[in-house]
């Protein structure tokens, strides 16, 4: 069975840094492209990072280019997404998937950025 467990996430000032973990399990983690999505408060769920399943290829919505870095440790079926220079609108429950995505989504881990 498909599994994700989000971490990390809290409250933080904006500028602030937060770093986002995801341990997936129930399937061959290294074959798959991993993403992160973000739902903010009354919004539709959104795609914010990919990550290619060898870790060298990546994409992110440009509402977070420059700012997150989506990274992966194949050893710890685990994926990561450092979270740097944030704001107010980044405040979201955070997920991870793979690509085919499973309907098998986690919990999710709140980010809140406030002063």
């Amino acid at each position: 069975q498909v599994q994700f467990v989000e971490s990390g996430g809290g409250l933080v000032q904006p500028g602030g840094s937060l770093r986002l973990s995801c341990a997936a399990r129930g399937f061959t983690f290294s074959s798959y492209t991993m993403t992160w999505y973000r739902q903010r408060p009354g919004k539709e769920r959104e795609l914010v990072a990919i990550l290619s399943s060898a870790g060298i290829s990546t994409n992110y919505a440009d509402s977070v280019k420059g700012r997150f870095t989506i990274s992966r440790d194949n050893a710890k079926n685990t994926v990561y997404l450092q979270m740097n220079n944030l704001k107010p609108e980044d405040t979201a429950v955070y997920y991870c998937n793979k690509i085919p995505a499973t309907g098998s989504w986690g919990q999710g881990t709140q980010v809140t950025v406030s002063s």
